[in-house]
């Protein structure tokens, strides 16, 4: 019985020991092959690093080949040198055609990419004006009331039927109302606001401030004489509006007139409160005509007589003044070989998937009427264009 008993533990011994040699044995293979999935990792990170990196350069270079192009033609425009095809960047922006990013085998967690920036709403708008500026805009009792408004100061600005209409349909998306914010059109879930361009012409912040600096004056005029027309509380409550937009148009001239600086502006509390001044029905539709009456003025001023489209108009409200006039007085043959790149800056391109896929001019202007086409025949913009046309009957 104790040799059985013997010989059992000898074997028991035995297997355990093999079975320990296994464990060990596939501890080793798994270990080696973590090993050689670590290094394949490696090689695959720093091969896709070395072509992002290679890729980045490129971009940095065409963007940089851009803006020197544009300073050039600036330059020639001033003189008043033809300006010819060579003085465009005729190729299109980089595109990554890399290695993807390995998946680290390990399991590890990645960084997580950077919160992205937050973009104020209409509520930051309201809140920081009221108490920067003690300004609370006088908003809408209906949507027609603010149409109504606009159409007649655009009207009045000498714009016309076609450029109100197609440009708010194109803006706003046909049917947006007078509070509309980018990536707020319409309520989805999970919607968010990608800039702060706000109402019919989907003005920035810094559009806003700009306005203000320049032409508050007499949008303070106008208000004046409303107030002037008013009486009892209607007309205390106007005085309070005028005195809170005094403060606004003072702040936003206390800075030199400048793009960049009105940026600046723009990312501070009180820069953020003057934005909300679109939302208020006598101020707002002055302010949205006179930044497209701008425009109009910019290219009489260079020289462009005849009315503009639309479309053509539209180029110069999304890219600037400058190079939308750049692009809108290019050859017709010229517009289906020049990149659309060329017109903006690098981040305002990126952003912009419309000129993206439309990468050259002849079919960015020529999507942008399709767009305007669609939505005009929208709710909102047929509204719009009623009431432009009761402005015209009540002027005559």
């Amino acid at each position: 019985m104790r040799l059985l008993q013997t010989v059992l533990v000898v074997v028991i011994v035995g297997l355990a020991g093999k079975a320990g040699d296994a464990g060990t044995q596939a501890a080793r293979q798994a270990s080696a092959l973590s090993a050689d999935s670590a290094s394949e990792y490696q090689e695959e990170l720093q091969a896709y690093l070395r072509a992002r990196e290679k890729f980045e350069q490129e971009t940095r270079a065409y963007w940089d080949l851009v803006a020197a192009k544009r300073r050039s033609r600036n330059a020639k425009s001033r003189n008043h040198e033809p300006i010819l095809p060579e003085d465009y960047v005729l190729a299109q922006p980089p595109v990554y055609t890399g290695p993807a990013k390995p998946v680290d085998p390990s399991g590890g967690q990645e960084e997580p990419p950077p919160m992205p920036k937050y973009i104020p709403v209409k509520a930051d708008f309201l809140r920081s004006a009221a108490e920067n500026f003690q300004f609370v805009p006088q908003q809408p009792r209906t949507e027609i009331e603010y149409k109504r408004a606009y159409a007649r100061a655009a009207m009045a600005a000498g714009l016309t039927r076609e450029q109100v209409v197609r440009i708010y349909a194109f803006e706003s998306g046909g049917d947006g109302n007078y509070d509309v914010q980018a990536g707020l059109e319409k309520p989805v879930s999970g919607a968010h606001a990608i800039s702060t361009a706000l109402g019919y012409n989907q003005l920035l912040n810094a559009n806003t401030i700009a306005l203000l600096a320049k032409d508050g004056d007499a949008f303070l005029g106008q208000l004046r004489q409303k107030a002037a027309r008013s009486a009892g509380r209607e007309k205390e409550l106007f005085e309070q509006r005028i005195a809170a937009l005094e403060r606004m148009v003072r702040f936003c001239q206390s800075v030199p007139y400048d793009w960049s600086e009105h940026e600046k502006l723009a990312g501070t509390p009180e820069g953020i409160g003057v934005h909300a001044v679109v939302l208020d029905v006598d101020v707002g539709p002055l302010l949205q005509a006179q930044n497209l009456l701008d425009s109009v003025l910019f290219a009489r001023r260079a020289a462009l007589q005849r009315v503009l489209t639309a479309a053509e108009l539209e180029m110069m409200n999304l890219t600037g003044d400058g190079n939308g006039l750049d692009m809108i007085t290019l050859p017709q043959d010229a517009r289906g070989k020049i990149p659309t790149a060329n017109f903006f800056r690098q981040d305002g391109y990126e952003r912009n998937p419309i000129a993206i896929r439309n990468n050259v001019v002849s079919a960015l202007i020529d999507a942008t009427n399709a767009v305007m086409d669609r939505e005009s025949a929208l709710s909102g913009a047929k509204d719009l264009d009623r009431e432009y046309l009761a402005a015209q009957r009540a002027w005559r």
